[in-house]
């Protein structure tokens, strides 16, 4: 957004940026001051269909995604959770882990993000480089892991499309996002109370990281990352094995 001189500075805003990802179909770039997170927002161009019978000049190209109304605001605030208060949760952690009440102040303003869940999934199975994500319908196909070792994807192949096809086949729809946390919902999706913390964690979290264990490639410590990044659970607590 542009800001002039009648408007209050916001704390997030268009500016020339240099930090690059490709979040929910289009390209971001990001860069932090010491008062703001700036943004700028580029969103694919693909040309328009040809009229028949074509005319003399060439078709203009249309920019579909920046006819809808730009989200991208509300994108970064949800992505990197910025509602949530920073300070309140380190004085909780800090109050309930002496070892993390010595690192905290080192490492000041980490925050978890709220992924979609299937971007999480698969991210964490294995990363992805400078691309959006695809749907997992698109990794059903039986040619989908042999395409993937070409791609130096390794044994990891066979995890993915295996997932894909059990997410697609074997789950009802929006499987993922029912295991959601409904504190942190989808997009479009109204908050809803997630029950009591208990020891272990919440039903939901519990449920959740159960039935993810029954996908390809993933273990406890997958699990835990799904449920944190991916479907907002902030009681997961990821423990490398090693």
């Amino acid at each position: 957004m542009a800001q002039t001189a009648n408007q209050p500075e916001r704390a997030v805003h268009q500016y020339d940026l240099a930090l690059w990802s490709v979040i929910q179909g289009r390209i971001l770039s990001l860069r932090q001051d010491p008062t703001h997170l700036h943004y700028r927002a580029v969103f694919p161009v693909r040309p328009a269909a040809l009229p028949s019978p074509p005319p003399s000049a060439s078709p203009s190209l249309v920019d579909s995604a920046a006819e809808k109304e730009d989200d991208t605001e509300d994108l970064v605030r949800r992505y990197f959770n910025l509602t949530t208060n920073l300070t309140e949760l380190y004085e909780q952690w800090s109050s309930a882990d002496s070892n993390f009440k010595r690192k905290a102040p080192k490492f000041t303003g980490v925050r978890i993000l709220r992924q979609d869940a299937w971007e999480a999934l698969v991210g964490f199975i294995y990363s992805l480089p400078f691309y959006d994500f695809p749907p997992a319908s698109a990794l059903v196909d039986p040619s989908v892991e042999a395409h993937l070792r070409q791609l130096g994807f390794g044994y990891r192949a066979k995890f993915l499309h295996q997932t894909a096809l059990m997410i697609v086949q074997d789950r009802p729809a929006n499987w993922l996002d029912q295991l959601r946390n409904p504190e942190s919902p989808s997009p479009g999706y109204m908050t809803k109370p997630a029950g009591d913390m208990k020891a272990g964690g919440r039903e939901g979290y519990r449920e959740a990281h159960e039935q993810l264990l029954e996908l390809q490639g993933v273990g406890p410590k997958v699990a835990d990352c799904i449920c944190l990044f991916g479907l907002g659970w902030g009681e997961a607590v990821p423990v490398d094995t090693h």
